[in-house]
């Protein structure tokens, strides 16, 4: 079967990072896979083409139009069995292409968008996010079947977009347990070494872009608290910077944190600072399916995490797995931190059980041969 996958960049994100991991594992099911990406940002191009797949940038002038036109050819060029679209400007463009030419199309619901937690943004425009969804909500006409990376996400976006339910698949991201390695402590050792934190020394992790949704105010508001009992504790933030950079720094400096919180910038080591950490703290506002709280619990590093309802899902019913902590709760953020660096007994059933959940629920192999399901059932 040759699916032709459709996103907005190779750029670091998370269903961009998703892509990569699953293309090998796509591929070994049958699936020939070629993927088409519009703008020029070509990050995760090599894991990519190392695992066999065929990139093509589709992207250039003349906006959207511009973008279906050349997805158009690129159809007619390479004939597909299927189109696979992933992110806004690639579910427009690769949804009119494909329809345009007669292919069945398949789009991945990968965010909660569209909601209260988008249109209060400050970093978005009320008018955009409304035109975006009708836009989207239009093409959504054209799909004929959407794959949720999560329930949570899958319902509420199925009201958002006006899609029946009958339309929805739900296949969870996965990642692959060879790739990720195991936690241990000479590799915990190597990664402090790396960064200048000496082994015993508390150490606390977040890895994510710097966007209002992924919260990480939050957890910079909290931080001070987590010091008052940790003096020496330090928190590591790996991400690139994006809206809310200055409004992070602006809040390291007046919770007088500065000298214990270190802006790591993008880094493509997440998996080994997760074997490092004492705590790993997921404090988003939104996600469609966290696939960064995947790594953790397959590293075994004892997380702290948003009550969000994707989270929830990921963590299932037991609460031996993460600490759940209401959103926006500063002080309930603070108290889950402190508990794990000081009760280790804690911190070790949680890492334990998280690894459990990960390889009974999430591995890349699953993963991919549920998507290979869904391609031939759309396809048949």
């Amino acid at each position: 079967m040759r699916v032709l996958a459709v996103i907005d960049s190779l750029a670091v994100g998370g269903a961009e990072r998703s892509l990569a991991t699953v293309s090998p594992h796509l591929r070994s099911t049958g699936v020939d896979l070629h993927v088409a990406y519009l703008k020029p940002d070509t990050t995760l191009a090599s894991p990519l083409e190392e695992s066999g797949t065929v990139l093509h940038y589709a992207g250039g002038a003349g906006g959207r139009p511009g973008n279906v036109i050349r997805l158009r050819q690129l159809m007619k060029a390479i004939e597909p069995d299927l189109v696979h679209t992933t992110l806004f400007e690639a579910d427009f463009a690769g949804r009119v292409a494909a329809k345009s030419v007669g292919l069945p199309v398949v789009s991945s619901l990968v965010s909660e968008m569209y909601g209260p937690e988008h249109i209060d943004n400050p970093e978005y425009r009320r008018w955009k996010v409304r035109g975006a969804q009708l836009a989207d909500i239009a093409t959504a006409r054209l799909v004929d079947t959407f794959h949720a990376v999560s329930t949570s996400t899958g319902e509420l976006m199925k009201e958002r977009l006006r899609i029946p339910k009958h339309r929805m698949v739900v296949v969870p991201r996965g990642r692959d347990p060879e790739t990720l390695g195991v936690r241990s402590p000479e590799r915990a050792a190597r990664a402090r070494q790396s960064f200048a934190v000496e082994t015993g020394r508390p150490l606390v992790l977040a890895a994510a872009r710097h966007f209002h949704m992924k919260g990480l105010d939050i957890l910079l508001r909290a931080f001070p608290y987590v010091l008052e009992s940790t003096p020496d504790a330090v928190l590591l933030i790996a991400g690139r910077d994006g809206p809310a950079t200055p409004e992070l720094h602006r809040l390291a400096k007046e919770g007088g944190v500065e000298a214990n919180v270190r802006f790591m910038g993008y880094r493509p080591d997440v998996p080994d600072l997760m074997t490092a950490t004492d705590v790993f703290v997921l404090p988003s506002r939104a996600e469609g399916s966290p696939g960064v709280l995947i790594e953790a619990l397959a590293l075994e590093a004892p997380t702290v995490a948003s009550d969000i309802p994707s989270v929830v899902e990921i963590a299932g019913e037991d609460p031996s797995v993460v600490v759940l902590s209401p959103l926006e709760s500063v002080e309930d953020m603070a108290r889950g931190i402190v508990g794990l660096i000081e009760n280790q007994a804690e911190a070790r059933l949680l890492a334990d059980s998280g690894r459990k959940r990960f390889l009974e629920n999430y591995t890349i192999e699953a993963v991919a041969q549920r998507t290979r399901d869904l391609y031939d059932t759309v396809v048949g």
